[in-house]
């Protein structure tokens, strides 16, 4: 089997679409995944990322086989930090904080601290990950501890369409990555697009791999530079976003 997860396109966050930008990206993308084999397509019901699906669907003249999931959509949960600071995205933290945090590295640990207990992180967390798993196992691949079980072994391509914060999420179940380093170390820029498979080195026992991270080689192609919507400044001195 192998996996896409798709991040949609520069956002217009306000009206919840894509802004002109976005819609040349997205263009960028169905131009280059036109002929590519996708036998499934899930999308969040947020407007940005339907958009972005739409453009793909149509591109294969498959836009009636999109599916709607509501754990697609962005992750996002209120949470307040020691110092009273209140925060609505698991990344939007600072180094200074979060990396002095042993717990935070651990694909299980990171959940324990108070302050994501005293929030629905937990709950949120859970809900997108049995979402995933009980969907792959309907694909023919059954979790079982920090693997999957080949039930149906196929080699069908199934595609996300969603949001940088949900794909880390997905990502950090699909790898067994705590997704606090993965949010913090990793950025999917719009369209960029995210390649896994399916490992079964042994009969009936399977890991998904990572073989191409947040590819945005459609833009390059197609002269339209990426945006730098979920990244924050590089260097410090600069009008850059750092907050």
């Amino acid at each position: 089997m192998r996996i896409f997860i798709i991040r949609h396109g520069d956002p217009d966050y306000e009206r919840d679409t894509l802004t002109e930008k976005g819609h040349r990206e997205a263009a960028l993308l169905a131009k280059r995944y036109k002929d590519e084999k996708i036998d499934y397509f899930y999308s969040s019901p947020l407007g940005r990322a339907k958009h972005t699906c739409d453009y793909v669907a149509k591109a294969q003249g498959k836009e009636k086989d999109v599916i709607i999931y509501d754990w697609l959509q962005e992750f996002g949960v209120p949470f307040t930090l020691p110092s009273g600071e209140k925060k609505g995205i698991l990344w939007d933290m600072l180094p200074s904080f979060w990396t002095n945090l042993p717990k935070m590295y651990d694909k299980d640990k990171w959940l324990e601290h108070d302050f994501y207990q005293d929030s629905d992180m937990e709950k949120a967390y859970k809900n997108v990950t049995n979402s995933l798993d009980e969907l792959l196992e309907k694909h023919g691949y059954k979790r079982e501890g920090n693997f999957y079980k080949v039930v149906k072994p196929n080699t069908d391509t199934i595609a996300f369409f969603c949001h940088f914060g949900l794909e880390m999420v997905l990502l950090s179940h699909l790898c067994n990555i705590s997704p606090v380093v993965l949010t913090h170390h990793f950025c999917a820029l719009p369209t960029s697009v995210t390649t896994l498979y399916t490992e079964e080195r042994r009969e009936g026992v399977s890991v998904f791999r990572c073989c191409a991270f947040g590819d945005t080689g459609h833009l390059y192609a197609g002269g339209e530079l990426p945006s730098k919507s979920a990244r924050f400044c590089e260097v410090y001195d600069s009008d850059e976003r750092h907050d």
